[in-house]
Parts: C-alpha cells; sequence; structure tokens
C-alpha cells in the first residue's frame, strides 16, 4: 500500500473527507440511540461511527455483501454498513466491560 499516494488522494478530495465526517457522526449517533447508549459529544459519535465503517465494512466483506457502484446508493449503504459496525462495538464494549443499560 502506498500511503503517499493514499494521503494524496485524500488532500486532493476534501470532499470525500467531509462526507467521511457526516457519515461517521450520524451512524455513531444512530447505533447509540438504537442501543440506548447515553448521549456522547459530537467527536465521539464520530469516532465510534468511523470505527464502526471498519468493523462493519470488515463484516461485510466477510459475508460477501454487494456494494452499489456509486452514487446516493453507495452512501446510503455504506452508512448502514457503519451502524451496524458501531452497534458491534457497542455491544463488544458492554461485554467487556460488563455494564448493561
Amino acid at each position: 500500500m502506498d500511503i503517499g499516494g493514499l494521503i494524496s488522494s485524500i488532500v486532493s478530495a476534501p470532499f470525500i473527507c467531509i462526507g467521511w465526517i457526516i457519515v461517521g457522526a450520524i451512524a455513531g449517533a444512530v447505533a447509540r440511540q438504537i442501543m440506548g447508549s447515553a448521549n456522547r459529544p459530537f467527536f465521539s459519535d464520530l469516532i465510534l461511527g468511523l470505527l464502526g465503517a471498519l468493523v462493519g465494512g470488515f463484516v461485510a466483506s466477510l459475508l460477501g455483501l454487494y456494494k452499489p457502484d456509486g452514487g446516493l446508493g453507495l452512501v446510503l449503504v455504506n452508512l448502514v454498513i457503519a451502524i451496524v459496525g458501531a452497534v458491534i462495538l457497542i455491544a463488544i464494549g458492554r461485554a467487556l466491560m460488563g455494564r448493561r443499560v
């Protein structure tokens, strides 16, 4: 993997990064609502959503789920995958911490 190429593609397409922030924040907030967790600051929801996107993407690739080629369909599929991943992370966190809501 070429790290320099990755960084230059991110810098050359700032709207993609803005999209990541929006999807991550929405996914984190929705996952907290689904799991009945207490409200957290925006940054916490953003991190949860971004990590959830990584976990959800890994699970989706294991299951061989279809992703559209682009457009709004891809954004919605990525949002659902990020929400599922964030829910998985919250469940793992609860299991490790031993707390229930």
